[in-house]
């Protein structure tokens, strides 16, 4: 086996993650003749095939995806050796991929913006997808650091939590208990629920709730995202258990109202999460700095309205 460039590693991963040559390509300015040719001379470094085709796809072989795993640790420490070389340079500079869970998208991409205006040299990448995907892409190293409300179980990741989360009850401003003050669990468990999936961090708060109050959870209809559980809570379908990150708007334009429930918000933590393996760079930590201090003001903002 010969040796196997760091291009050719780059090009792999890339090509092994979107399981395309096209998108690889568009993806590092490259054409895809050019793609093609990396991965072969890496196979042939190998000396086994890294994708087979079937069909119009491709997939990984059992090859493949060993090189991925040591790819991936490759660029990562090549990542990290530039970082550092880079602080002690007195450099701001690199790239930060950030994976969110769908609901920490409405607040995102403000902070982003305010981050890059102030570190233009560091560029972001950001990615929205459910949990089990985030947590996926933190586990394959595709994501410096994700955020979420609900952390992944297990030693291999580290959570640290960086602004509160309220959950609170939301009503269409038609709905009975609309004007009503401190609304009883009983009173609620015989409300039509508008919820999200088993397993979703949401639902397990809504279960917990009705379990530690001795009733059985409410008559129910499963939504896949929040905007569903907004739009269909405005359509007067039944209320809904939501983060007050994610009505901002609503609220404003009077088509959705929090409820006066008892014991009510439930406020749990959005958390910065990353591997415990992976050494942050200089733009993960300015990142996490920068969170933590831009959080303080919005939960002031969350208090006032």
């Amino acid at each position: 086996m010969f040796p196997i460039s760091l291009r050719q590693l780059q090009v792999f991963e890339s090509v092994a993650r979107h399981l395309s040559h096209s998108r690889a390509a568009a993806e590092l300015y490259l054409s895809q003749p050019a793609v093609s040719m990396q991965i072969k001379q890496a196979e042939n470094a190998v000396g086994l095939p890294l994708f087979e085709q079937i069909g119009k796809k491709i997939f990984l072989t059992e090859a493949g995806r060993e090189m991925l795993h040591y790819s991936r640790s490759i660029l990562q420490l090549v990542n990290e050796m530039e970082s550092v070389f880079d602080e002690m340079k007195g450099l701001e500079r690199g790239h930060l991929n950030i994976s969110v869970v769908s609901t920490a998208n409405y607040f995102m991409p403000q902070l982003l913006a305010k981050f890059i205006q102030a570190h233009p040299n560091i560029q972001v990448s950001l990615s929205v997808a459910n949990r089990d995907a985030v947590i996926r892409q933190l586990a394959e190293n595709i994501a410096d650091l994700a955020i979420m409300g609900q952390p992944p179980e297990g030693t291999d990741m580290r959570a640290d939590a960086f602004m509160q989360n309220p959950l609170v009850v939301i009503a269409a401003p038609t709905h009975p208990l609309a004007k009503s003050s401190k609304i009883q669990p009983n009173q609620l468990a015989k409300e039509t629920f508008l919820l999200r999936e088993r397993g979703s961090g949401t639902r397990g708060v809504v279960e917990r709730f009705f379990a530690g109050h001795h009733l059985s959870l409410p008559t129910h209809m499963e939504m896949d995202t929040n905007e569903a559980i907004k739009q269909s809570v405005q359509a007067s379908m039944g209320i809904g258990i939501i983060s007050r990150h994610g009505i901002e708007m609503e609220l404003e334009t009077k088509r959705l109202l929090v409820l006066d429930v008892d014991h009510f918000p439930i406020v749990r933590h959005w958390y910065i999460v990353h591997r415990k393996d992976k050494r942050s760079s200089t733009a993960a930590l300015e990142f996490e700095r920068f969170l933590l201090a831009e959080s303080q003001s919005m939960e002031e903002g969350i208090v006032s309205n």
